[in-house]
């Protein structure tokens, strides 16, 4: 067993598991995909502390318990499609695809999405695909999708991302409430779930993650 192979199997069974996190099958995701491939070299060290870990100036790969727990609401099946918005270097991507039948990632930055499509590449992932493009446009040519991700903090949930939604779809974002630091925004995550037109939502737990650029609440208009 590497070092990283003992790193990954401790931040399943000391973070994960005891976090409510029980799917089988995304503990099995978490256990085999290696997180520190999605982390600049300097800081694979790091890669399975439970921290939000800065991969590109602005951005963040989500602290794993996070992250999982939503997951794991969402309630992914084998036969979803899902959307995953603002995926970075793909981790996110490489761990739902373990779950679904089809992945679109969705990012903005190029570098990322190299990173990204090279590492779908390596570890044999054949059924995700990234596509570079604004996150908050979602993706409508592959909609409607069963479950969509949204890789950070959201103020503001595009009616745009909503609409791609299928009937009985469900969105985990975290929603924050208020400005911990200038890369933390705490708040809750937060289930959305589609019936017909009608979308609802509820807490789930209380997170704070850095803000997803471009998910930010539009200011009023002020005289």
């Amino acid at each position: 067993m590497s070092n990283f192979d003992a790193m990954r199997a401790h931040m399943v069974e000391s973070q994960i598991q005891p976090n409510k996190v029980n799917d089988p099958r995304l503990i099995e995701a978490l256990s085999s995909v290696p997180r520190e491939r999605f982390v600049p070299e300097s800081r694979r060290g790091t890669a399975y502390i439970d921290e939000d870990l800065e991969i590109a100036p602005g951005r963040y790969l989500m602290e794993p318990v996070v992250f999982a727990r939503m997951v794991e609401a969402a309630g992914i099946q084998a036969t979803d499609t899902v959307l995953d918005v603002g995926c970075g270097p793909g981790y996110s991507t490489a761990i739902l695809a373990h779950l679904a039948g089809a992945v679109i990632g969705l990012e903005e930055e190029s570098d990322l999405v190299d990173t990204a499509r090279g590492l779908m590449l390596d570890l044999e992932i054949d059924n995700a695909v990234l596509e570079q493009t604004k996150p908050t446009l979602g993706y409508p040519d592959q909609a409607p999708y069963e479950v969509i991700v949204i890789g950070g903090a959201a103020t503001n949930i595009p009616d745009t991302l909503l609409d791609q939604l299928a009937d009985g779809g469900r969105l985990v974002a975290v929603i924050p409430e208020r400005h911990v630091s200038e890369c933390c925004h705490f708040g809750s995550a937060t289930l959305f779930t589609k019936v017909g037109d009608i979308v609802g939502s509820r807490p789930l737990f209380d997170a704070g993650i850095p803000p997803l650029p471009g998910f930010e609440k539009e200011a009023g208009f002020v005289f």
